[in-house]
């Protein structure tokens, strides 16, 4: 498996010289690709390194060993063990980040909620997931943007939709901590179990919320033609259906060829719903292509970009056990207050190390 790190040299030979030419630096678009994956490369080229220099001291050592065995050796022999035990380490690191990845991960996520099943309920959960998800998002030092939402009577959401992006403050390492990297395993339906504020006997219900999350899309990443689009406006409303807006400011686009229909109103401006709503159609026809070329990839290819069945009820929120569930890793904790405050660390990792041990084990294969 290492010796496909070989051919990497060269890429990254080909990178850095890329990127010592100034006319690279014009497209920034461009740019921040080239960086990602140079840092990428640069950080499994000096694991490879580490581990072939170690491969070196650990027979240098046990040249030494055999040269006095009665003597010093026992020395340079008890040195070539913690070599070793070094070098499998190191090995394992390498063979992570050797380990197919996401294209998407070193990308900024877009993330929508949607209510369910439970009507109003349902609506003031999907508000409740998307101040977790901020929250979230401020502790790992990310910036959140509305781009679009429809309120419910209550104050819940029908639907919102958020914008997540890496910063400076982050400390982006292109080391899989941009937010698709980490926000994508959040991807599925949520279900919550509480007293309803609109329930008058304290009896328990059960509703549920969608959440999508896509990367977001450059315009490098995905080409529309215009002609493609059917651009309708219409006047913003809010709850109970009111009339939040006196002009035609609200933008709907309709993409012909997938059907795919995305709208905006939360801007005052028509050019900026429009904008916003762009940014949401791009990110949609870039996974639609993504999950239509995983259809047609081989089992094998399936199970290393779509370890995780986001289709599936994935969480559950129990408010009278201040319990949450993760069904698909068996992660469970009693500190539901906390995870509902941001804290989504340990459900988050438990996702990430079961996708990392199927993809390992795809590779293996």
């Amino acid at each position: 498996m290492f010796e496909a790190v070989e051919s990497l040299v060269d890429e990254h030979a080909e990178l850095e010289r890329q990127l010592a030419d100034p006319t690279v630096h014009g497209d920034q678009s461009r740019a921040r690709a080239l960086n990602r994956r140079y840092a990428e490369l640069s950080a499994i080229l000096a694991t490879w390194r580490e581990w072939l220099q170690l491969g070196g001291d650990i027979g240098a050592a046990r040249e030494l060993a055999g040269e006095d065995p009665d003597g010093e050796g026992a020395a340079f022999a008890a040195e070539a063990e913690q070599l070793e035990a070094r070098r499998t380490a190191v090995a394992g690191r390498l063979r992570q980040q050797l380990v197919p990845r996401d294209p998407n991960d070193a990308k900024d996520a877009i993330l929508e909620v949607k209510s369910g099943e439970g009507g109003e309920e349902s609506a003031l959960f999907a508000a409740d997931l998307l101040r977790m998800y901020t929250r979230y998002a401020e502790r790992r030092g990310w910036k959140t943007e509305l781009l679009d939402a429809t309120e419910s009577d209550l104050g819940g959401y029908k639907s919102v939709t958020v914008a997540v992006k890496a910063t400076s403050k982050s400390q982006h390492t292109g080391e899989g901590e941009a937010p698709y990297a980490l926000l994508k395993y959040e991807a599925g339906v949520h279900r919550v179990q509480r007293v309803p504020v609109t329930e008058s006997q304290g009896r328990v219900h059960t509703s549920a919320a969608g959440v999508l999350v896509l990367p977001e899309a450059e315009p490098l990443d995905v080409s529309i033609d215009d002609n493609d689009l059917r651009i309708d406006v219409f006047r913003s409303s809010g709850p109970g259906g009111q009339s939040v807006n006196t002009t035609d400011s609200a933008v709907r686009i309709t993409h012909v060829p997938t059907g795919i229909v995305v709208s905006c109103q939360n801007e005052k401006s028509q050019l900026q719903n429009k904008e916003q709503a762009m940014r949401i159609l791009r990110s949609r026809l870039l996974k639609a292509a993504e999950d239509a070329a995983d259809a047609e990839a081989s089992d094998a290819r399936r199970s290393q970009v779509r370890t995780v069945d986001r289709s599936e009820r994935i969480r559950t929120y129990n408010f009278p056990e201040n319990r949450i569930s993760d069904h698909r890793t068996g992660y469970k904790a009693y500190n539901l207050d906390h995870a509902l405050d941001g804290d989504l660390d340990p459900l988050v990792a438990s996702s990430v190390e079961a996708d990392l041990h199927a993809r390992l084990e795809a590779v293996g294969e």
